[in-house]
């Protein structure tokens, strides 16, 4: 075991029950990867066919938060001994021993039967039933075993955070239609090259952890190129909505434009190889954040617009 192991596992079993505050219980739900999961449930929600009361609404975001939330939290109790060996997670509330690791599983646990409960009990138990087995995938699935053992991990494991717009959807129907995955098809695309790009500057981190990252196993030059394949595939794949008509012209032009400038980036990122690996790693890892958030900001601000230009 390293030195950097040994220091780690020493903070998780140094740690108590009494040493978290608030901002460590804030900082386990991962706000800025329930941001997202929220903002797409809400795309789902409101391209929904039906409509539900906006208490209902209101309260089947908030669970959807909540599960989203626990499962972020039960991710850091299982990575608590690998999160502690990566720069980039060595601060969070288990692994820098402010937290146990008891105390995280516990209140993950709790937070997804609250979750779960209340989203069946508000919208309905289709809804519910998604968003128990999004944490459970998560969790188990890729957090517990596929992050761990195999370099298609985000590939498979994307699906999780996929699932969101279908929930939302579910939420006011009760029922799942293509136009929902079509939202689940766009985010899981986007996935691979989103957190590949994410390793390609962070590589020494995940091979510190022992996490085998496509950068890790397979090369940078072979995983520049699956960045660009899985961003040419991703693509068209936005412009779907459009095309199958749920969406209006607006989406179409949005998507088509964000799209190509999603190609362009990758594009750039294997061509320029070694030489500018990290900086064009890293101008894509953000301009994978915009573009998503960019669709969806269209799509919701369409689904309110009048006429022909709404969705």
């Amino acid at each position: 075991m390293t030195a950097a192991a040994n220091e780690t596992e020493a903070k998780l079993l140094a740690a108590d029950w009494s040493g978290a505050d608030v901002e460590d219980y804030f900082a386990l739900l991962k706000p800025r990867v329930m941001s997202l999961v929220v903002f797409t449930a809400l795309v789902g929600m409101v391209a929904a066919p039906s409509s539900v009361h906006p208490a209902v609404a209101v309260i089947s975001l908030i669970a959807i938060a909540a599960g989203a939330g626990a499962a972020g939290a039960l991710n850091m109790w299982f990575d608590a001994d690998i999160d502690g060996l990566m720069r980039r997670t060595r601060r969070r509330p288990i692994p820098a021993g402010r937290m146990s690791r008891a105390e995280g599983f516990a209140f993950g646990i709790v937070l997804a039967a609250f979750a779960v409960a209340i989203l069946g009990l508000a919208a309905n138990w289709l809804a519910a039933g998604l968003l128990a087995f999004t944490i459970f995938f998560y969790v188990v699935i890729y957090t517990a075993w596929l992050k761990r053992f195999t370099a298609q991990n985000i590939v498979i494991g994307g699906a999780a955070g996929a699932l969101p717009p279908v929930i939302g959807w579910a939420a006011v129907t009760g029922n799942v239609a293509l136009e929902p995955l079509i939202y689940f098809l766009i985010v899981f695309m986007w996935t691979p090259p989103h957190f590949w790009a994410l390793a390609l500057f962070s590589r020494d981190d995940y091979a510190a952890a022992g996490v085998p990252m496509l950068p890790n196993v397979a090369g940078d030059v072979a995983t520049r190129r699956h960045v660009l394949a899985y961003s040419a595939m991703l693509a068209p794949i936005g412009v779907l909505p459009f095309v199958l008509g749920y969406a209006g012209p607006i989406y179409g032009v949005a998507a088509l434009l964000l799209g190509v400038e999603f190609v362009r980036r990758a594009f750039i990122l294997w061509r320029r190889g070694d030489a500018d690996n990290n900086a064009a790693a890293k101008r894509l890892f953000g301009y994978s954040i915009l573009y998503l958030f960019g669709l969806f900001s269209v799509r919701l601000v369409e689904l309110g617009l009048p006429g022909p230009f709404g969705g």
